[in-house]
């Protein structure tokens, strides 16, 4: 019998549209929103990927695109953050 184990990590991917940007990371809640510790990678189109393990959980993130921090549009839910914006949430 194979049991579900609720502590193991889930491989998530993270998207972003930018076609003009030189670099995409991600920073979040599962990095210590270091955005160059998850680097996303240019696909065709201007669409930036990577895919992560994530342990269970709530994630909060954001995106850094050459500098600059962006909510996920495509973000199923958001959060406010101290700094006047809203994080992006991806729950596992």
């Amino acid at each position: 019998m194979i049991q579900n184990n609720r502590t193991q990590s889930e491989k998530i991917e993270f998207r972003f549209h930018a076609p003009d940007a030189k670099s995409v990371g991600v920073a979040g809640s599962f990095n210590g929103w270091d955005p160059t510790q998850t680097p996303l990678r240019r696909r065709f189109g201007g669409d930036w990927r990577a895919a992560l393990k994530l342990t269970p959980g709530r994630h909060e993130y954001r995106f850094v695109a050459d500098g600059k921090w962006f909510t996920d549009p495509g973000a199923d839910e958001t959060g406010p953050n101290p700094y006047g914006g809203c994080n992006s949430v991806r729950v596992v």
